[in-house]
Order: C-alpha cells, then sequence, then structure tokens
C-alpha cells in the first residue's frame, strides 16, 4: 500500500454512524485529501448485488452461517474493486462498516461464531481499517431513528429491541478488545457536535 488510510465507522442501526462517515469525507476532501466514501455490504457493483439479498425481506430468511459467507463474499468484491485501489493509489478510504460489523451481528450476537468469522476474514479478506469510530448510542433510541427511515433495507431492525441491546454489548466488548484502532464515539448529542469531534481526532490521527 501507499500512503492511503483505512478508517471504518462501526455502530448499531440508527447510531447516525452515516451521517457522521459522510461529513468527515467532506471535511476532509475540503482540507484536499482524496476521499473515497463507501459502504458496507455494497461498495462495488458486485457487492450492491449481494447487500439486497442481505439488507431487504424476513428477518429469518438467512442462518448466521449463510450471512457470514455473504458478508464475506460481498467484502472480498468490495475490497478487490474499491478499497484496495484506493489505498494504493494514496486515498483516505472511509467506509461505513466493515469486518467488525459481521464479528458483531453474526459473530457475537447469533451463535458462537466468531472462530468461523475471524477464521474466513484471515483466509478471505486479511485486511484491517486504520482506525475505526465506534459510535455509540442507546439502543431503543437508536432502534426508534432506524425503523423511522422507512428505507425498506429493515431487515435487521426488524429483529428487535433485544437484538440491538446485544449488538450494542457485542460493540463496545469490541472497542475493549482492539483499542489500539477502535474510539468510541458518543453518539447522543448534535450531529455537529459529533461531527466536530471526530473531524479533530481525525487530524490528530493523520498528523
Amino acid at each position: 500500500m501507499a500512503d492511503g488510510r483505512f478508517i471504518t465507522f462501526e455502530g448499531i442501526d440508527g447510531a447516525g454512524k452515516s451521517t457522521q462517515a459522510r461529513l468527515l469525507a467532506d471535511h476532509l476532501r475540503a482540507a484536499g485529501h482524496e476521499v473515497v466514501l463507501t459502504r458496507e455490504p455494497g461498495g462495488s457493483p458486485g457487492a450492491e448485488e449481494i447487500r439486497r439479498l442481505l439488507v431487504e425481506g424476513d428477518p429469518a430468511r438467512w442462518s448466521a452461517e449463510t450471512e457470514i459467507l455473504l458478508f464475506t463474499a460481498a467484502r472480498r468484491d468490495h475490497l478487490e474493486k474499491t478499497i484496495s485501489p484506493a489505498l494504493a493509489r494514496g486515498a483516505i478510504v472511509i467506509s461505513d462498516r466493515f469486518a467488525d460489523s459481521t464479528r458483531v451481528y453474526q459473530g457475537a450476537t447469533r451463535g458462537d461464531l466468531r472462530g468461523i468469522v475471524d477464521d474466513l476474514h484471515a483466509r478471505m479478506i486479511g485486511r484491517e481499517p486504520d482506525l475505526t469510530l465506534i459510535v455509540d448510542m442507546d439502543p431503543e433510541a437508536a432502534l426508534g431513528r432506524g425503523l423511522a427511515r422507512k428505507s425498506g433495507e429493515d431487515r435487521f431492525e426488524d429483529m428487535g429491541h433485544a437484538f440491538q441491546v446485544q449488538l450494542r454489548t457485542g460493540f463496545l466488548a469490541l472497542a475493549a478488545e482492539a483499542p489500539e484502532r477502535c474510539r468510541l464515539i458518543d453518539g447522543m448529542r448534535e450531529v455537529d457536535e459529533i461531527a466536530a469531534e471526530i473531524a479533530t481526532l481525525v487530524a490528530r490521527w493523520l498528523a
């Protein structure tokens, strides 16, 4: 890799990470950086096709094991087509979700599958973000916000409040597990206040 940097946003559904990813991308572009803003599942044509299979439809349409395979397939295409080329030319890549979401959503909350997630990641992806910003928010508030969007991509929100509580616990555990790259961001504040904190944090990190 050249001088590219790989930043990811993580958190439960409705926590505001997509908004913050976009605001950070805008801020860094204004500062003169080349920024590639992307998302998971998705971020490349093939991965976007798989996205529809994962985020739409009945909550029980896939087992956790099948989800892991679908997410890994989408992530591999995303890595090959979008992330790696951008990093190789020195861009800053900002992704709304990456492998940490699979570690939490499928590996930590839907059966004892974390070992399988980590093994597949090592074999098929082999790349961690340089910096991960975990936007933390009360699950009830986040769930209400997520469902209010009525995006049609509500499969995981439809799994309910208890599932969101499990997810939050999983992300907090992940932050403690990987403190060298993970930073917790308090999402229970105004959007602009959160964005300002993130911009300052990232500027110091880039320096």
